[in-house]
């Protein structure tokens, strides 16, 4: 693994020994890339370049745009996601892959939580990724069903893997509810423009292993 800072946020490198190896770039709430890597190890997945990137702004670099508070005395998002992902795909993206054996044979961005929003919302913004991954995405988040709705992407993506846990949408959070159908939605949508899609359902609610249905949308990018 290696190492490195850029504008404050970490990036951590898994690099594959497998030349033009595909790369998955990961954004985590927690640096949690290690124990993911090791589970798509542990489970024999397809070798790939895993990039994790951590110590980022969560409820601002995540958010397509303000949000307000979900629940009290939480912070509201911010929408900080055209300028991180600005930093990601102009900055980040080349550094790391000027550094990588051959070129990558696709690349693909994935996330948990705010990060699996943000991975839907890339597509709209570059034309980088051609495999996603929002696995216990927050789909629920105001406008973005009717955002993706109504907005072409900058390249259709081939790939594209949701999952959610099966209590996630069981709250009296009225917000939070709306996260299953939204998720069956887009995820129908997509499927219905022709992109190969899949919508796991998980047992448990949002923080129940996050880092073993992390690896497993990875690992069913990687399979495809």
């Amino acid at each position: 693994m290696r190492t490195f800072s850029i504008a404050n946020k970490t990036i951590s490198v898994f690099a594959s020994s497998v030349p033009n190896a595909p790369v998955i770039y990961l954004n985590t709430f927690s640096g949690e890339g290690q124990k993911i890597f090791q589970a798509a190890q542990d489970a024999h997945y397809p070798s790939f370049t895993l990039i994790a990137i951590s110590d980022l702004d969560w409820d601002h670099d995540m958010a397509p745009w303000d949000c307000p508070p979900i629940f009290k005395n939480t912070p509201p998002c911010t929408g900080g996601a055209d300028d991180y992902l600005k930093l990601l795909t102009e900055i980040i993206v080349p550094t790391v892959e000027n550094n990588l054996a051959g070129t990558p044979c696709w690349r693909g961005i994935a996330g948990y939580s705010l990060a699996g929003l943000f991975a839907v919302y890339a597509i709209y913004q570059t034309d980088l990724f051609s495999r996603v991954g929002s696995m216990s995405g927050s789909l629920w988040f105001p406008g973005i069903k009717e955002y993706i709705f109504s907005h072409k992407p900058k390249c259709q993506p081939d790939y594209m893997y949701f999952s959610l846990g099966d209590k996630e949408s069981k709250t009296r959070n009225p917000i939070l509810q709306s996260v299953q159908s939204n998720t069956e939605e887009i995820q129908t949508f997509y499927q219905e423009k022709g992109i190969t899609t899949v919508f796991q359902q998980n047992s448990g609610n949002h923080y129940n292993h996050a880092t073993e249905r992390t690896a497993a949308g990875i690992g069913w990018l990687l399979s495809r």
